[in-house]
C-alpha cells in the first residue's frame, strides 16, 4: 500500500488552492477583527497569501524529493546502487524482484520487493501504479533474440507508461551510447543510428518521448556507455577479461584508437536519482563520466594482468577469434555528458575505469 504522505505533492501540484478555506493563516477569524485596520487589511491579506505560497512552495519542494519509487532491475549491478542511492537520500523504494535471493538482496538494501518480471505485465502495472515515480533499468540480455528482447521492453514501457498517463509522474528508461554515430563526439542531442543492430532498442527511447508528449508523463532517457564499472561487476569488461583468459592472446582491432566511455556505478546511480528529481520531460541525459578510453589501454590493463601479449587485427580476422566483441571492441563511440551535467548539477565523483579495474577486476 502506498503511503499517503509520498502522494500529497499531486495535489499540490494540480490544484493548489483547494486547501485555502481550511488554513487558519488566511481565514478572517486569524486576523483578528477587533484590531483590522481598513487600511492596512488589503496588505495583510497579501502578507498571509504571500507566506501561504512560501509554505506550500517548500512542501511541494519538499514531497517531491521525497518519493516511493519502482524500480525495475532493482536487484541488479546498476539497479542495486540506485537503490541504496534513492534511500539515502529519502526515497522509498519498491523494486521488482523475480527470484527468492532477489527478494532477500533488495530487502535487506531496506527496499520493499515486489515479485514479478518483464513479461508479467500486470506486475509492472501494479507497481507504477503504487508509485510517484518509475526508474525502468531491467532488460533481458539475449543477443541471440535481440529483437524479441526489444519488444519485450518496448511492451514493458507502454503498460507502465499506461499507467501513468495524465499524472506527470516520472519514467526513466536505460538506453545505450553505443547507439549513436560512430567517430565523432556524441551529445545528449545528437540523433541515434536507426539502422544499426543497436537501432532496435532505440525504437524504446522513442515511445518514452512520444509519452511525454501524448500522455502527460515526465518521460527521461538515460543513456549509458558500454561500460558501467564497479566492484561486482558482470558486465562488458569481465566478459571480454573471460574471452581472453581462454583465447590466450589479447586481440585489438587495427590501432586500438577506438574510444569507449565510461561511468562508475554509483556515479551513475546519483544521475538517476537527479534525473528522478529534477529532470525535464522529454529530455535525454548521458551518464558518462568519461567520454572515451582507448581500447587499446584498456586491452594492456587486461594483458598486464594475465600477463598476455596484445595483437593488432584487422576487424574480419579479430571476428574469427574473439566474435561478435570485435565489433564492440572497434566501436568509437566518444561521448559528451556535459549538457547533463551542467542541467542536473551532476559530477562524478568516483575511480576512472582503468583505476577500477587495476582495484577490483583481477583479484
Amino acid at each position: 500500500m502506498v503511503n499517503s504522505s509520498y502522494n500529497t505533492y499531486e495535489h499540490f501540484i494540480f490544484d493548489p488552492g483547494s486547501d485555502d478555506d481550511a488554513n487558519p493563516e488566511v481565514s478572517s477569524g486569524s486576523l483578528g477583527t477587533e484590531d483590522v485596520n481598513p487600511t492596512t487589511l488589503g496588505s495583510d491579506l497579501s502578507m498571509a497569501w504571500t507566506s501561504l505560497l512560501h509554505e506550500q512552495s517548500a512542501l511541494v519542494g519538499n514531497l517531491r524529493h521525497k518519493m516511493r519509487v519502482f524500480i525495475t532491475g532493482a536487484a541488479g549491478f546498476i539497479g542495486g546502487a540506485t537503490v541504496q542511492e534513492l534511500i539515502k537520500n529519502g526515497h522509498q523504494v519498491l523494486g521488482l524482484v523475480r527470484t527468492d535471493a532477489q527478494i532477500d538482496a533488495v530487502a535487506k538494501a531496506g527496499a520493499e520487493p515486489h515479485k514479478g518480471d518483464l513479461n508479467d505485465i500486470e506486475s509492472l502495472k501494479s507497481g507504477a501504479k503504487a508509485a510517484d515515480g518509475v526508474i525502468h533499468l531491467a532488460f533481458i540480455h539475449d543477443f541471440r533474440d535481440y529483437a524479441g528482447a526489444c519488444a519485450t521492453d518496448r511492451a514493458a514501457i507502454e503498460a507502465m507508461g499506461e499507467v501513468l498517463a495524465g499524472t506527470g509522474k516520472p519514467l526513466i528508461i536505460a538506453s545505450g551510447t553505443l547507439g549513436s554515430p560512430k567517430g565523432t563526439l556524441a551529445t545528449e542531442d545528437t540523433e541515434p543510428e536507426r539502422y544499426s543492430f543497436m537501432a532496435d532498442r532505440v525504437k524504446s527511447a522513442d515511445l518514452v518521448y512520444a509519452l511525454s508528449k501524448e500522455k502527460q508523463v515526465r518521460g527521461l532517457v538515460i543513456r549509458f556507455p558500454p561500460t558501467v564499472h564497479g566492484a561486482g561487476d558482470a558486465g562488458m569488461i569481465p566478459m571480454l577479461i573471460n574471452t581472453y583468459r581462454q583465447q590466450g592472446t589479447i586481440v585489438y582491432i587495427r590501432d586500438g584508437s577506438a574510444r569507449w566511455p565510461a561511468v562508475h556505478r554509483e556515479d551513475a546511480a546519483v544521475l538517476l536519482r537527479l534525473a528522478l528529481e529534477k529532470g525535464t520531460a522529454g529530455a535525454t541525459y548521458h551518464a558518462v563520466a568519461e567520454q572515451g578510453v582507448p581500447m587499446k589501454d584498456i586491452l594492456t590493463v587486461v594483458g598486464k594482468h594475465l600477463q598476455l601479449p596484445l595483437e593488432s587485427q584487422p576487424l574480419q580476422d579479430a571476428m574469427g577469434t574473439i566474435g561478435f566483441f570485435a565489433h564492440l571492441i572497434g566501436s568509437d563511440n566518444p561521448t559528451s555528458s556535459e549538457k547533463t551535467q551542467k542541467v542536473l548539477g551532476w559530477h562524478p565523483t568516483q575511480p576512472g575505469l582503468l583505476a577500477d579495474m587495476d582495484a577490483n577486476y583481477f583479484s
